[in-house]
């Protein structure tokens, strides 16, 4: 699966290219030139066929390169999630033939998220939004939008593969 198609023409392991060869150098000696990836599903849901593909991809690619995966819970809405949504992402990934080398929980990380954003704001790197709720839902697109339009442009063909 890993040797075809786009997933054979992703970069191996250390072979990425950078701008500065110096942040490679360092990305290898941090990662022992071993491939990390994470899963990263919102558990406010059951997951569905298009998180199995991702979850090939992410944990299969990790295994192929001798590499490792996390299960990192993006647990940043909790009015929406349950019990029942964490335990049957992890019951998915196991059913699959997957064990997360780690698991993690995005909402452990909000102080450090929230330091570093306070960073980016000191040195003129970022921004507070101070829009009100409604300002960008004036900015969506119509029902008519371009991804349509474009779509009914295409040859027939193309549009019953997409």
């Amino acid at each position: 699966m890993f040797e075809q198609g786009f997933l054979g023409a992703l970069h191996k392991p250390g072979g990425n290219p950078q701008a500065n060869p110096e942040l490679r150098e360092k990305h290898l000696s941090a990662t022992g030139g071993h491939v990390w990836t994470r899963f990263p599903p919102e558990p406010n849901g059951f997951l569905h066929i298009g998180h199995s593909k991702a979850i090939f991809v992410d944990f299969g690619y990790a295994a192929h390169h001798d590499g490792k995966t996390y299960l990192r819970y993006d647990d940043t809405n909790p009015e929406a999630e349950e019990r029942k949504y964490f335990e049957s992402i992890l019951e998915t990934v196991r059913w699959l033939g997957y064990e997360p080398w780690k698991i993690t929980y995005s909402s452990d990380y909000f102080d450090q998220l929230y330091n570093l954003a306070v960073e980016l704001i000191k040195r003129d790197k970022g921004y507070v939004c101070l829009c009100t709720r409604e300002f960008p839902v004036s900015f969506q697109d119509p029902p008519t939008s371009y991804a349509r339009q474009r779509r009914k442009s295409m040859p027939t063909e193309v549009v019953k593969r997409a």
